[in-house]
């Protein structure tokens, strides 16, 4: 990441040895992370009491077993699941932000490019938050892992999405960690220490959510997941709802602290959501016209999705409420501008990010168990309790995103430097 073009190149800092600094880093990012005006403190506040709700639904959950969720033994997958799906996207679609900067060496975008690595690292543990509460009991996490676990390693799916998550998440850390303690001593990063790692990031992005579709279209008993663009549908709503997310954060940044962001990464951004949100509404509407047209028992899930199925009906509202949802934002994208209509965009990102959660959630987890194998109607539709840890998740998500973002603007605006890392924490 370079430097906005407003200020100076970092000079070194006499004596800012990387061992030494490195006790101050930490203590100053503490302080960093836990200082600010009141605005800080009511939204971190606000986010740590959902978070908390979320952590007593989970307790309550864990005591008494998945039986107080909506889930049953039809429908074992529901709003878990569906949020992990969605939140893999939002991590890969965080490259976005990568690709430009590096690939195409767009330098405005080098000065916002940690907003995305920071994205890809909050989605990452919203992702693995996920995974864990659908286990039911947190001490059978452990066999997630490879080779010390009990899945069937390497034919699982399942323990090939953990390993792909997890290096993600490792890259990211890594990148991350390397550029704010680098500016932080006053050094200029060393590209041999991160640009490897941040092209391998491109390519880990897109293994993440293609490993995810495989773990759906490769059970071949739920025919309404065993569709060969289903990981194309993805990498396409991933590079929706990742720079949708970038743009609202970006100016969040620039309107509530003193770190230069510039017209022109929005502008990009915007430039490769007008593409994005189109190519996700054709590769759905291939798949709707693949699954109705020829009209197979094989499309009883899409016809129950979209119009119902002798009577059930409950997902119908949810689906076409993301097609008005995602059609209205591609109008919007279309049709404003990122200098005279600003607050069009930011409406079309909120709209198409919430459409995009629909149909990658609801949407797509649950119509592949409806009708179940023995061909029964079970529906779902999650409960209090699946709100409530689904909640205090995003809320741990936002709380990871925000601190990470504080520490940046902190350290890329000079204010958390080794020089005065004795001087309290502002």
């Amino acid at each position: 990441m370079s430097n906005p073009s407003s200020e100076p190149p970092p000079v070194e800092i006499p004596g800012a040895h990387p061992i030494r600094t490195y006790p101050q880093f930490l203590w100053k990012a503490v302080g960093v992370a836990t200082d600010g005006n009141f605005a800080f403190y009511a939204w971190m506040t606000a986010l740590t009491a959902v978070f908390l709700v979320g952590v007593h639904a989970f307790a309550r959950q864990t005591a008494h077993g998945l039986a107080l969720t909506a889930l049953s033994d039809h429908v074992s997958w529901g709003m878990y699941i569906g949020n992990f799906t969605f939140a893999v996207g939002l991590a890969a679609g965080a490259v976005m932000m990568v690709i430009p900067a590096y690939l195409y060496r767009d330098h405005d975008m080098h000065d916002v490019v940690i907003v995305g690595e920071i994205l890809a690292i909050s989605a990452i543990v919203v992702s693995l938050a996920f995974v864990n509460v659908d286990l039911g009991r947190l001490d059978r996490a452990w066999h997630l892992m490879p080779v010390i676990g009990r899945f069937n390693w390497p034919m699982s799916m399942l323990t090939w999405d953990v390993v792909v998550l997890s290096g993600y998440l490792a890259i990211n850390l890594h990148v991350v960690g390397y550029l704010l303690y680098t500016r932080f001593r006053g050094a200029t990063p060393n590209p041999k220490w991160y640009v490897p790692f941040v092209f391998l990031s491109i390519v880990w992005a897109v293994s993440i959510h293609t490993v995810t579709a495989f773990l759906y279209s490769g059970l071949g008993g739920r025919p309404f997941w065993n569709t060969a663009i289903l990981a194309p549908r993805f990498i396409a709503s991933a590079f929706v709802t990742g720079p949708a997310f970038i743009v609202l954060a970006l100016q969040v940044v620039r309107r509530l602290t003193d770190f230069h962001v510039g017209d022109k990464p929005i502008a990009t951004l915007v430039s490769v959501l007008r593409v994005t949100v189109l190519l996700n509404l054709f590769l759905v509407g291939a798949e709707v016209f693949t699954e109705l047209y020829a009209g197979t028992a094989h499309s009883a899930s899409a016809r129950y999705l979209y119009f119902g199925l002798h009577g059930h009906n409950a997902l119908v509202p949810w689906i076409w409420s993301a097609i008005a949802l995602n059609v209205t934002a591609a109008a919007l994208f279309l049709s404003s501008s990122t200098r005279t209509h600003l607050w069009r965009i930011d409406l079309a990102c909120v709209l198409t990010m919430a459409g995009v959660w629909i149909e990658k959630g609801i949407g797509l987890i649950v119509p592949g168990f409806v009708p179940s194998t023995l061909h029964e109607l079970v529906e779902y539709l999650p409960n209090a309790l699946e709100w409530k840890v689904t909640l205090g998740i995003w809320a741990l998500g936002l709380l990871v995103f925000t601190v990470g973002l504080k520490l940046a603007v902190a350290v890329f605006t000079g204010r958390m430097r080794a020089d005065t890392a004795a001087q309290g924490s502002r």
